[in-house]
């Protein structure tokens, strides 16, 4: 299984940034996707995922009403839109795949190499 991450960068505040997310090796259809982030010093935090086979999505409560987790089956991707960027919402953001609708990092499967979003005020 591979996930491959994309779409950072560096944004004002109050911008946006899609980022992507193409698996390989796995059915994208029978899996939970979701996204996390790490800051420099901090843990792997939760931010959004979704379950395609049960139409499930849930959101870390910080990103609530900003971003926006949504898949494409025929693409194997997953995307996360993000708008009205924070400086607080800096951070390498990775994608994850698993079997668990539980928000817990430890509870992902596979990981993809992470994407560099940067937020300045």
């Amino acid at each position: 299984v591979q996930l491959q991450a994309s779409g950072g960068g560096l944004v004002q505040a109050g911008g946006s940034l899609r980022l992507s997310c193409v698996a390989s090796g796995v059915t994208f259809s029978s899996y939970v996707m979701g996204w996390f982030r790490q800051a420099p010093g901090k843990e792997r935090d939760f931010v959004a995922m979704l379950s395609r086979l049960g139409g499930s999505i849930r959101y870390a409560d910080s990103v609530k009403g900003r971003f926006t987790i949504f898949g494409d089956n025929a693409k194997n991707t997953v995307y996360l839109q993000m708008n009205n960027l924070k400086p607080e919402d800096t951070a390498v953001y990775y994608c994850a795949s698993g079997n668990s609708f539980a928000t817990g990092a430890g509870f992902m499967d596979y990981w993809g190499q992470g994407t560099q979003v940067t937020v300045s005020s």
